[in-house]
């Protein structure tokens, strides 16, 4: 089925789309050929800066439905009664590589979804790891830098990488989770997600809940080992990526069951760990998971830039009965992540079509800027106005949290149990003598590659604070490949 004449960007027909107009046969091409020197401009401008992280990444709509009452922690409205559903946009993503790395790598992924509900865009910005490298923010460009490619060498380096986890006990869980068999997951379907920090929750009656967000893949947990990863990522960069769409395509449609551990505020001051420190878990014995949804994806993007690279997402954007906790890592991430868009998209990037509100409208003073699209018309750029302008509520979000003290650098507060091993050391317990075997396996091939002995003598030491076995298996296996 035809769709009319080609045309140029401002809609006039092209005549002619194989040939340069020119001054004469075999002449010098002329600058009056608008056609072509609109395609070449438009050519060497189809890219946006890649994300600095999670460059990689794939996504698609889908629907969430509650499935339990959760009216008595939280009033957000896409939560208000079993049943109700609300459109859902969730990318996948790497961390480390670049936009053209390969899916199948040891690394954390991103699992950032964005709810389309009537109070505006909802976005839980987490990854397939409950817990993080660091707990605080001002350590984050530092982390990543140890993640990407050297300055002087142009590779990653096991030095920086290890360098800095040595000297950053609280890293020593999520290495030991990164390093096992959940490290590189089979497919983004067969992966488990979580919001991984501390949300606020809050009821029509002002009561304050903590929560963390659980998404259980219902298609089972399938991990790739070390060396079939390294096969999959020669043979099919693209392998997370395609089985996502295809899946999606066919009509099997990945879900996941949600679910949540919720702390009630006044406990948090006294519970065993800092419940706001992102290297810890809320052991489920003490909070155990409450399922209140179902998440499905059931459509693929149209176009993979405009939904999937153009998509942003920040933890800054909550709704009515949700918001921020003390989590020093969350605070960072509320600027961090919009910042991050502002410079690759534009100031507009929150109304691009993946992004904009799909259930209800944005209704801002703010005006221009690249990529304006003058939804505004003639309506006025100030408040308080007499000309009808939208106007404040005078209800925040979320509930207002007491803080005491002067201000300064300060250490994450130590609560009884706190220690940056401990938990690290309860994940090795819990695995079995094979899972032990390929995590030590696979920390030893990556610490072997450390070239200055101090390093590695650190970062094996972390592991040994965790567990002693953990550390002594992983000390003889370095050794061994060290010669």
């Amino acid at each position: 089925m035809t769709q009319g004449p080609l045309t140029t960007e401002a809609g006039a027909p092209v005549a002619d789309n194989q040939n340069s107009e020119t001054a004469g046969v075999g002449g010098p091409v002329l600058v009056q050929d608008q056609l072509l020197i609109e395609k070449l401009a438009h050519f060497n401008r189809e890219r946006i800066p890649e994300r600095v992280v999670h460059a990689r990444g794939a996504g698609a709509y889908g629907t969430f439905t509650v499935t339990a009452d959760v009216t008595r922690y939280t009033r957000a409205a896409f939560l208000s009664e079993v049943g109700k559903q609300t459109e859902t946009f969730l990318r996948f993503s790497t961390v480390a590589g670049n936009l053209g790395a390969a899916d199948a790598v040891r690394d954390p992924r991103g699992f950032a979804l964005k709810f389309y509900t009537e109070e505006g865009n909802y976005d839980l910005v987490g990854n397939n790891t409950p817990v993080f490298f660091i707990r605080d923010a001002i350590k984050f460009p530092d982390f990543i830098h140890t993640q990407k490619r050297d300055p002087y060498t142009g590779s990653q380096e096991a030095d920086n990488v290890f360098d800095f986890w040595g000297l950053s006990p609280e890293s020593t869980h999520q290495v030991t989770w990164l390093f096992g068999d959940r490290g590189i997951p089979a497919s983004y379907r067969h992966m488990d997600g979580f919001g991984s920090h501390t949300y606020q929750w809050n009821n029509e009656a002002g009561e304050v809940f903590w929560v963390k967000y659980h998404f259980k893949t219902d298609q089972g947990i399938k991990n790739l080992t070390a060396e079939e990863a390294e096969i999959l990522a020669g043979k099919d960069p693209d392998s997370h990526q395609r089985d996502l769409r295809e899946a999606i395509e066919r009509g099997d449609f990945p879900s996941w069951t949600v679910y949540v551990q919720v702390m009630p505020a006044a406990e948090a001051a006294t519970y065993r760990f800092n419940p706001f420190d992102l290297t810890k878990v809320w052991p489920h014995a003490d909070y155990p998971l409450i399922e209140f949804g179902k998440l499905e994806l059931n459509r693929n993007p149209e176009n993979i830039f405009a939904e999937v690279e153009q998509s942003a997402f920040s933890p800054a954007h909550f709704v009515p009965g949700i918001g921020p906790s003390p989590d020093k890592m969350l605070q960072g991430r509320l600027f961090g992540y919009s910042d991050a868009q502002r410079y690759r998209i534009g100031i507009n990037a929150d109304q691009l079509p993946v992004n904009r509100p799909h259930a209800t409208e944005a209704r801002t003073h703010s005006r221009d800027g690249y990529l304006y699209d003058g939804r505004h018309k003639g309506a006025k750029n100030y408040e308080p106005n007499s000309f009808g302008g939208p106007n404040q509520t005078g209800r925040p979000l979320w509930q207002p949290v007491a803080v005491t003290g002067v201000t300064g650098e300060t250490v994450t507060p130590v609560h009884a149990e706190d220690n940056d091993f401990v938990q690290a050391g309860n994940l090795y317990r819990l695995m079995t003598e094979e899972e032990k075997e390929r995590l030590v396996k696979n920390l030893a091939n990556a610490v072997s590659g450390v070239t200055r002995d101090e390093i590695a003598d650190r970062a094996i030491n972390n592991f040994r604070q965790a567990d002693e076995d953990f550390g002594k298996r992983l000390e003889a296996a370095v050794q061994a490949l060290r010669g």
